[in-house]
């Protein structure tokens, strides 16, 4: 039986993986965890802990037996280039926590598997932008960028060095409807929706042609539990899967928005996003993750457009944190 800790829990990725492993093992068997309030998730326990406190973290993997750790606690890349030391402390201290545990808990005969997101930050301007291979040139730009790469490495260290069963993917650009956007260059995709509810034009940070590699959430949980529940002999990559969804730019999603929404408007006044944008994929060759352990998107842009348009719950402004 899977005991599983899912350690920034209140952000976008965390909410919705939450309420799927807990769908998946039981609500009791999965530990919510972040620094603020307990959001209300399925899962039957909630603990308030800081990822940079290392000893509170051990002792609540000891406490609840726990086999399964998925780390998703950072600052993203807009919000990283406003306070850069803080964002490499989390980021970076935060995962050398776990994989220490890990290491740890290795010696002592109670193996501990971990799951760390990487992005597609890690990319940068020397990286081919078209159909961007699992291995190629990673020159990231910005502080979130750094630390995912970093990060990376850490991931194939402690893999090869200690035998971690450590695994992550190179997240796109993340689209759901149960979280406003907040602090992504790609939450464009997020806030477009909520100004075409809203009856307003959107004026968009990014240019019209700026294509970018995106994912729906349902697929990004899909793939993430996926990876987490193949048998290791398949993880053939213990620094991080490129795992694509859809790529479309701007113009093209606020086309398929005016299919179903008559009237919908977009403007676009590039801004400090764009530099970061301009420095990442269009698209990405998930062939390795496909061939390793069968991963297979399932939502293209005109259903992603339909059920965004349907569940969507709008916010008067940006507000809040997505990837």
């Amino acid at each position: 039986m899977e005991r599983i800790l899912v350690i920034g829990a209140n952000g976008q990725i965390g909410n919705e993986l939450v309420t799927a492993l807990a769908l998946q093992h039981g609500a009791d068997n999965v530990i919510a965890a972040d620094l603020g309030p307990r959001n209300p998730f399925a899962a039957a326990h909630y603990e308030a802990i800081d990822v940079l406190d290392r000893r509170l973290v051990a002792r609540i993997i000891d406490t609840y037996g726990i086999t399964q750790v998925y780390q998703l606690a950072a600052l993203l890349s807009v919000t990283g280039e406003q306070a850069p030391l803080k964002a490499w402390s989390l980021n970076m201290d935060g995962l050398l926590n776990i994989l220490e545990i890990a290491r740890e808990r290795n010696a002592a005969g109670k193996p501990l598997r971990v799951f760390w997101p990487s992005s597609i930050a890690a990319f940068g301007p020397g990286t081919p932008q078209d159909n961007t291979p699992q291995q190629t040139v990673m020159d990231p730009t910005t502080i979130y960028g750094i630390s995912k790469l970093a990060g990376e490495r850490l991931c194939q260290y402690y893999f090869s060095k200690y035998d971690v069963d450590v695994r992550s993917i190179r997240y796109p650009g993340i689209i759901s409807y149960k979280s406003p956007p907040g602090g992504g260059t790609t939450d464009y995709a997020i806030a477009i929706f909520h100004a075409a509810l809203r009856g307003e034009p959107y004026e968009c940070y990014l240019s019209a042609d700026t294509a970018l590699p995106m994912i729906y959430m349902p697929d990004a949980i899909r793939a993430t539990i996926a990876l987490m529940d193949a048998s290791a002999d398949r993880i053939a990559v213990r620094s991080s899967y490129n795992v694509a969804g859809l790529s479309f730019n701007p113009a093209q999603l606020a086309d398929a928005i005016g299919r179903q929404r008559s009237g919908f408007a977009i403007t676009y006044a590039p801004d400090a996003r764009q530099e970061i944008a301009d420095t990442w994929p269009h698209s990405l060759d998930d062939s390795v993750a496909r061939s390793d352990w069968n991963w297979q998107p399932r939502i293209a842009l005109a259903a992603l457009v339909t059920d965004m348009l349907a569940n969507v719950a709008v916010v008067p402004q940006e507000v809040g944190q997505a990837a």
